[in-house]
């Protein structure tokens, strides 16, 4: 067990201080421990891993304000369904956080209803699990009203999911939905069904953001911009990334989940040709369910994309679990139907902040992989390079025979597509395209 380590991020000491009225949230952060749980990465040292995955833990708190006065690694021998730690871990925690006057804890795992009842008995204070404390911080940082559409929609979900705890919890719950009553059965039934009320607007709202967003895509296909789209787990450096190959200046902070609503911007290739490259959500290891659900719009951007950046913490100790996790959730994505399967095809690796490193020469690459700094600049221009001859490889060169006088279409392939040969005669100007397998498919429904 670990805990009040001077070592770990942020300082974290175990000051006796009482909270200051007004102050900010004092906070403790518990890691349940199962060996080889969900990232058993072959080689992996295990102790490296639990202390990576605290440490990321740590950070999440921190990126909503909490003083983190307390921390612990616990390892799991067996889940208790009442209260997950064992009887002597949890006895022993609530010395530490009675000591550190802490306001909250945060046990970096999900917690059934039962538990966290449970365990705010004990502890006396406020305990929340994985899932609500990204809610909470999703719930800061959304900008957009689609953002905080999305977020309301995985909150609801979430609380919808509490309202089986005990009826004296719910009076101790903040928020501002208008379901927390008082005690009793009636309340109850009450709250869940204003939240159904709630979550069916809510999903009728987001349809209409999903047909705007369709319309803008289709919008988009008339203009020949292949679009590429930024992945990877989150504090990545795809924000930064972002920016030194836009220009853009997209908020981009040490910090986790520093970006939530999706933005787009072009640029021009080596080739010439343009393209629409689009920072997304990062992604993070048992992303909350709700929250996939209800972000299906922000990654249906990614579903669209002719190119997918795959954007590595190549510096990272957890970097291969990280991959791990992305990898998982694109796959879940073609499971429920919103990205094909061949994604893979269509991805490059990015190896990011290779400076860290030493350099772009000191990183090891995979094959189809390109090692970048974002900060220094360094292997930039090869990762644009790979873009172009990506976006190419997806292309097909077709030829075709247009009318002198069909003007309309041949301004149609010139504009969607890239015009290699041409030469005219008196019957017809003759063609050389290359085009995307979808605009070659449209072109050809107009003949």
């Amino acid at each position: 067990m670990i805990g009040n380590d001077p070592n770990m991020p942020n300082g974290l000491l175990d000051p006796p201080e009482a909270p200051v009225p007004g102050g900010p949230m004092r906070a403790a952060v518990i890691l349940p421990w199962e060996r080889f749980a969900g990232r058993d990465i072959p080689g992996a040292d295990q102790s490296r891993a639990a202390e990576a995955r605290l440490a990321e833990a740590v950070g999440l708190a921190a990126s909503i304000g909490l003083v983190v006065v307390h921390t612990a690694i616990l390892p799991l021998r067996m889940r208790r369904p009442s209260t997950l730690f064992g009887e002597g871990q949890v006895s022993i925690q609530g010395q530490s956080i009675n000591r550190n006057h802490v306001q909250v804890v945060i046990a970096d795992a999900a917690l059934s209803p039962v538990q966290q009842r449970n365990l705010e008995r004990v502890w006396g204070c406020k305990v929340i699990d994985r899932t609500g404390l990204i809610l909470d911080i999703f719930g800061e940082r959304a900008a957009t009203k689609e953002g905080a559409l999305q977020v309301e929609l995985a909150h609801l979900q979430y609380q919808r999911s509490r309202l089986v705890r005990s009826w004296t919890h719910l009076e101790r719950q903040r928020g501002g939905f208008g379901f927390l009553g008082g005690p009793g059965e009636t309340q109850i039934e009450a709250d869940r069904r204003l939240i159904d009320d709630r979550l069916v607007r809510l999903k009728k709202e987001l349809e209409g953001v999903r047909r705007t967003r369709g319309l803008h895509r289709t919008a988009r296909k008339r203009v020949p911009f292949p679009v590429v789209a930024l992945v990877g787990y989150t504090n990545a450096g795809k924000s930064t990334l972002f920016n030194a190959l836009t220009g853009a200046e997209v908020a981009a902070k040490d910090q986790l989940f520093a970006t939530l609503d999706p933005t787009m911007r072009g640029m021009g290739m080596p080739s010439g040709r343009r393209i629409i490259l689009s920072d997304t959500v990062g992604f993070i290891s048992q992303l909350p369910h709700e929250l996939v659900e209800a972000f299906r719009a922000t990654l249906e951007e990614v579903s669209e994309a002719d190119v997918i950046l795959h954007i590595r913490d190549v510096a990272h100790p957890e970097s291969s679990a990280q991959r791990a996790d992305v990898i998982k959730v694109l796959d879940d994505m073609v499971a429920d139907g919103t990205l094909d399967a061949n994604w893979p095809e269509r991805t490059i690796e990015v190896l990011n902040k290779a400076d860290l490193l030493g350099g772009v020469g000191e990183v090891t690459l995979r094959e189809g992989s390109v090692a970048v700094s974002a900060i220094t600049g360094e292997g930039l221009e090869a990762l644009k390079a790979a873009i172009d001859s990506r976006i190419a490889q997806g292309k097909e060169v077709v030829d075709y025979d247009i009318p002198p006088h069909d003007g309309a279409r041949m301004a149609w392939l010139y504009q969607h597509g890239e015009v290699i040969e041409r030469y005219d005669d008196e019957n017809a100007v003759h063609l050389k395209v290359r085009l995307l397998p979808a605009d070659r498919a449209r072109f050809e429904r107009q003949e």
